[in-house]
């Protein structure tokens, strides 16, 4: 009989990761299946494991589906009640399962559950990817409490609650397998970044509960797989954006939304390329027409429900850039 929970690690040419981050797994993971899904790594991943961890189970892709689609592929092999999608860039703490799965135990109405997430090389701050649980604004900009846009608070103990949130994230995502299945796992179009934020407002949009305990935490170095000021990164981000946007926004709000939103995209585009350089304008153009291809599909898996209030601020771009709000 497997464990309730299972750990799954995607992993990608990311030895050096899990030399670093697997052995905090193993030792405090006692309650949980521990796997490593691997997506086709042309690096000894599979050797270090099979040789120093035998007791972690190998899932092995048939190519490198990307973040969403290697999941996708791989949990389709397990059999446990729950999920936790780690990144191999994470270290885990003494006990973090347990505040999670007490959670899920306790509350039957939550599908996804994200830990408190402190940078591993400042680890009294706030991680740019998660911190202390997702949010979203009324422009469908992803947000966290502590974390808005790349400014991170300092941990002082102000999310140490358990509360609801918006989205969870996929550098610590526990979920119900049954929940992941439902939905159909992540859209495999995104290939990277911000599927997860789409996988839970359609979990919202069908009336399930994403939630936050500040009892768990981890550490994570972040750009691990794909750095912060990478142009793909700045592609996939704008792109993925949107097409979320299109799938889960209700009728009335889109239209006028999106229009808004590609309007806002190209004066950051040039904000992008006048600090990073012109790959990362030409980026933004490139996600727009990649937006338009993936279009027809989109409007295809839009839900019969979309929520008419999905946000918890209002202009949050605005107030950051122009009226300092961090």
């Amino acid at each position: 009989m497997p464990n309730k929970l299972a750990v799954a690690i995607l992993n990608w040419n990311g030895k050096n990761w899990l030399e670093k981050f697997l052995p905090s797994v193993v030792s405090f993971s006692q309650n949980a299946d521990i796997y490593v899904i691997d997506n086709l790594s042309t690096d000894d991943s599979i050797t270090f494991i099979q040789t120093h961890f035998p007791a972690v189970k190998i899932i092995k892709n048939t190519q490198n589906y990307g973040f969403a689609g290697g999941y996708n592929e791989g949990l389709k092999e397990l059999k446990n009640e729950y999920y936790c999608l780690l990144n191999s860039d994470v270290e885990v703490t003494e006990n973090w399962t347990v505040p999670v799965l007490e959670l899920f135990e306790k509350d039957p109405s939550i599908a996804a559950i994200q830990p408190k997430i402190l940078s591993f090389n400042n680890k009294t701050f706030f991680e740019f990817a998660g911190a202390a649980g997702g949010l979203i604004d009324n422009l469908g900009y992803p947000y966290c409490r502590g974390r808005v846009f790349d400014d991170v608070e300092e941990d002082k103990g102000q999310y140490d609650d358990e509360t609801e949130i918006f989205w969870a994230s996929g550098c610590s995502f526990f979920i119900r397998s049954k929940d992941f299945w439902e939905q159909r796992g992540f859209d495999e179009r995104f290939f990277a970044h911000q599927e997860e934020i789409d996988l839970c407002w359609r979990l919202i949009n069908s009336g399930r509960k994403i939630f936050y305990t500040g009892k768990s935490k981890v550490y994570h170095v972040g750009g691990g797989t794909l750095n912060k000021q990478s142009a793909q990164k700045t592609y996939l981000n704008i792109r993925n954006n949107l097409s979320m946007m299109l799938k889960n926004l209700p009728f009335p709000k889109l239209v006028a939304l999106i229009f808004f939103r590609l309007c806002l995209d190209g004066i950051a585009g040039i904000y992008f390329g006048l600090k990073n350089g012109f790959p990362h304008l030409w980026a933004v153009v490139r996600a727009h027409f990649g937006f338009y291809a993936q279009l027809p599909g989109t409007w295809k898996l839009r839900q019969n429900h979309q929520k008419s209030k999905f946000y918890q601020s209002k202009w949050l771009i605005f107030r950051h850039f122009l009226g300092g709000r961090k």
